[in-house]
């Protein structure tokens, strides 16, 4: 079973960073990918960023440049630095991975489709 832990979430100001980490355990194939979603209160939803095993990253037109995905290679975790932070970033930040048979693109209009991790709220002030 696979399973994902997200932490390192937390209050900043405006143009401040964090950096979450997505721990995973459970895989049983080389090839991943990993996808990083957000919800802000009374809002859906949100994809954010993909990193797959092959070391492609591809990001949401509202994050890219201030976000950058990446895996800490010694200790397989998954990384999401997120730089120059605006209050629209404020939400419950989710890592998540596909089940087998289903892409991260699926993870967007279906959730079932997927592993999620808990979340880890991110905070941030004007």
């Amino acid at each position: 079973q696979v399973q994902l832990v997200e932490s390192g979430g937390g209050s900043v100001q405006a143009g401040g960073s964090l950096r979450l980490s997505c721990a995973a355990s459970g895989y049983t194939s080389s090839r991943y990918c990993v996808a990083w979603f957000r919800q802000a209160p009374g809002k859906g939803r949100e994809w954010v960023a993909t990193f797959n095993s092959v070391g492609t990253s591809t990001y949401a037109d509202s994050v890219k440049g201030r976000f950058t995905v990446s895996k800490d290679n010694a200790t397989n975790i998954l990384l999401m630095q997120m730089n120059s932070l605006k209050p629209e970033d404020t939400a419950m930040y989710y890592c998540a991975t596909p089940k087998p048979i289903f892409s991260c693109a699926s993870l967007s209009t279906n959730a079932g489709t997927g592993y999620w991790g808990q979340g880890t709220q991110v905070t941030v002030s004007s």
